[in-house]
């Protein structure tokens, strides 16, 4: 085992440099040292990890492969030697994070520098999509979830939750008129959003004086499956849509929003890091999920 996991190091550098002589050189090893080592991991793992020829150095598929998991895994070990040091080590290895755009965009890349000054030996994968993504096939560490877990196969963490609003465009509001119960919806248009086009589209949704989710079908001409075009559509007044407060802020501040009926809002949508279950998480997963966890919460509601 540490022979092949100093042979995965050392195919490691090579590929981040794509050389074998500049990997050498970081190294600090004789090239011949640094192709044997190569040599031994592909023997060992049954496949060939790299192109070699005279000009250049490239992963094949399955080198790929081995490659974002030896990150992993020598990530892995470094955190299992930490657990029995003195001092704490120096954080290392890749992260691979999902969270929605107006997240990422709004407050989780502006406060990214700071968080990777203290870690400078992180490397983070970020996505944000509109799909939901896979956490355990796409082989991502955590991703912020914003809405109802549905696989309970994975671990959430609650973070608090997003209070719901409904809004529509001053323009919008003009020559519709200003809705103030249920029924007058039947003289309105909402914007649907799917995250699958083609998916049946929902309604307006609101809270009984039960407490109970209730949702009362309307029309609506457009349908979009993106955060960001169903923001737009109602700034360009094409109906009502229910977001979360805090997405459309700024619009209801400066009046290009107007919220409307706020006696009959959405159910406030939980917000959480989800991971899958393992008994003992990586420490570089666990210090980025108690920095977005801190950054994040005293914007929601607890």
């Amino acid at each position: 085992m540490k022979d092949l996991t100093e042979s995965l190091r050392i195919f490691v550098r090579v590929a981040e440099l794509a050389s074998f002589s500049a990997a050498a050189d970081q190294l600090g090893l004789p090239r011949t040292t640094v192709s044997a080592a190569v040599r031994a991991a592909e023997t060992e793992l049954g496949t060939r990890l790299l192109h070699r020829t005279t000009r250049r150095v490239q992963l094949t598929q399955d080198g790929q492969a081995a490659y974002e998991r030896a990150q992993d895994l020598l990530a892995d070990l470094d955190d299992l030697r930490a657990l029995f040091q003195a001092e704490p080590a120096t954080l290392r290895g890749r992260l691979r994070v999902d969270m929605p755009q107006p997240i990422a965009h709004d407050l989780v890349l502006p406060a990214l520098p700071a968080f990777l000054r203290a870690h400078p030996g992180l490397e983070i994968e970020l996505s944000s999509v509109d799909r939901r993504v896979d956490l355990v096939r796409e082989g991502f560490d955590c991703v912020l979830r914003v809405g109802r877990m549905s696989d309970s196969s994975l671990v959430a963490r609650p973070i608090g939750h997003y209070r719901m609003v409904n809004v529509a465009s001053p323009a919008y509001l003009e020559e519709r008129g200003l809705p103030t119960t249920l029924a007058d919806l039947g003289q309105h248009q909402l914007v649907h959003y799917v995250p699958n086009l083609g998916a049946r589209t929902g309604g307006f949704e609101y809270g009984d004086a039960e407490g109970e989710l209730r949702t009362l079908p309307m029309a609506g001409a457009l349908t979009v499956n993106t955060t960001a075009a169903y923001a737009a559509a109602a700034l360009a007044g094409l109906g009502i849509i229910q977001v979360p407060e805090a997405g459309v802020r700024a619009h209801l501040q400066s009046g290009r929003l107007i919220e409307i009926l706020p006696t009959w809002r959405a159910a406030p949508m939980p917000v959480s890091i989800v991971y899958a279950h393992r008994r003992q998480l990586p420490r570089r997963v666990q210090v980025f999920m108690h920095w977005l966890a801190d950054l994040i919460a005293p914007r929601l509601q607890s």
